[in-house]
C-alpha cells in the first residue's frame, strides 16, 4: 500500500481556509493568490482519495472525510510548528510576566502556554488575570511584560490592535428570556467593568430601564447566573460557555452593540528574545480567534 505524505504547507493552508470561514481570506493571510490556494485544494483531496469540501451556498463546507482530516491537520501542524520553534529557542532561559482579560483563559491560555513551555521549558511564566484598568496599570508600573487587553482608547507606548469583536448579549440557553414588565435585570461583573458601563449607558439611551439582579468578581458567577436565568449580560462571542448564547437583539428589543477592539501590549518596542517570543506565540491565536468571532 502506498503510503501518503501529506503537504503541511497545503494543510495550513485548509486548516486556514476553514478556521476564517473563507478561502478567499485565507489567500489573503498567507500572502497567496486564489488561484494558488484553489491548486493546494485540489492538491489535497487528490492525495486523500476523497473529496473534502463541498459546496454550501456561496461557501465551502466540510464533508465527513474533511473534518476528521481537519483534527489531524491541525495536530500535524501544531506540532511542526512546536518542532520549529523548539530548535529556534532551545537556549532560551529567563522569565517573562503576561497579563490578560479572563475571557481569553480558557481559549489562548492552554494552546499558547502548552506550546510556549514545551518548546522553551527553561523559561518561567507568571499570568495574571484582571480587568482592564488593572491590566493597563500593571504595564505602566512595569510589573507585566505582555497584555492582551480590550480597546479602551487607553494608549501605551508599544500597543498593536490585533481586531475587534461584537460586544453582544447573553442569556441562558436553556431558560428562553423573557423581558417582563419590570425593568430589564442585569447580570454584571462588579464595577468598574468596561462591559457593565457599555451595556448601561446603551440602554439609557434607548430609554429602557434597568436594574442590576446579581453582580460578581469574577466571570464564573456570571455564567452560572446568565444560565440560572437570573438576568442576561452583556460579554462578547470568546469564551462563551456551552450554557450561555447570544440573544437576537433585535428580537428583543435591545440595543445593537458596536464592536470592541483587541490590542497587545508589550513593555518595549523591542522586547527581549523570551519576551518576543511568547509574543510571537500568543499573536497568531488571538488574531485567528478574533477572526473566527467575527465571520460567526
Amino acid at each position: 500500500m502506498t503510503r501518503i505524505n501529506f503537504d503541511l504547507d497545503v494543510l495550513r493552508t485548509f486548516v486556514t481556509g476553514v478556521e476564517l470561514g473563507s478561502f478567499a481570506r485565507a489567500a489573503d493571510r498567507l500572502g497567496r493568490s486564489t488561484s494558488a490556494v484553489s491548486a493546494q485544494l485540489k492538491k489535497l483531496e487528490e492525495q486523500a482519495g476523497t473529496p473534502v469540501l463541498r459546496r454550501e451556498g456561496r461557501g465551502m463546507a466540510l464533508t465527513e472525510p474533511g473534518e476528521t482530516l481537519l483534527a489531524y491537520a491541525r495536530r500535524l501542524l501544531e506540532l511542526n510548528d512546536e518542532a520549529a520553534s523548539a530548535l529556534r529557542g532551545a537556549a532560551l532561559e529567563g522569565r517573562v510576566r503576561l497579563g490578560m482579560q479572563e475571557d481569553f483563559g480558557e481559549t489562548l491560555l492552554p494552546t499558547v502556554l502548552g506550546r510556549f513551555s514545551r518548546a522553551h521549558p527553561k523559561v518561567r511564566i507568571e499570568v495574571r488575570t484582571a480587568r482592564n484598568r488593572q491590566l493597563l496599570q500593571d504595564m505602566r508600573a512595569g510589573e507585566l511584560d505582555l497584555a492582551l487587553a480590550w480597546d479602551t482608547g487607553e494608549r501605551t507606548p508599544h500597543m498593536e490592535r490585533l481586531g475587534a469583536v461584537r460586544q453582544c448579549w447573553i442569556g441562558a440557553a436553556n431558560v428562553p428570556f423573557q423581558a417582563g414588565d419590570g425593568p430589564l435585570p442585569l447580570v454584571m461583573l462588579e464595577a468598574p467593568c468596561l462591559l457593565r458601563s457599555a451595556a448601561t449607558e446603551a440602554l439609557d439611551r434607548a430609554g429602557i430601564a434597568w436594574r442590576v439582579a446579581f453582580t460578581s468578581a469574577g466571570l464564573s458567577g456570571i455564567w452560572a447566573a446568565v444560565a440560572a436565568g437570573l438576568g442576561i449580560g452583556l460579554r462578547t462571542p470568546v469564551g462563551l460557555p456551552s450554557h450561555v448564547t447570544r440573544l437576537d437583539a433585535s428580537h428583543y428589543g435591545l440595543p445593537e452593540m458596536a464592536a470592541l477592539g483587541v490590542c497587545l501590549h508589550s513593555t518595549d518596542a523591542t522586547p527581549g528574545p523570551v519576551v518576543a517570543r511568547l509574543r510571537e506565540m500568543l499573536r497568531e491565536p488571538a488574531v485567528e480567534l478574533l477572526e473566527h468571532h467575527a465571520s460567526s
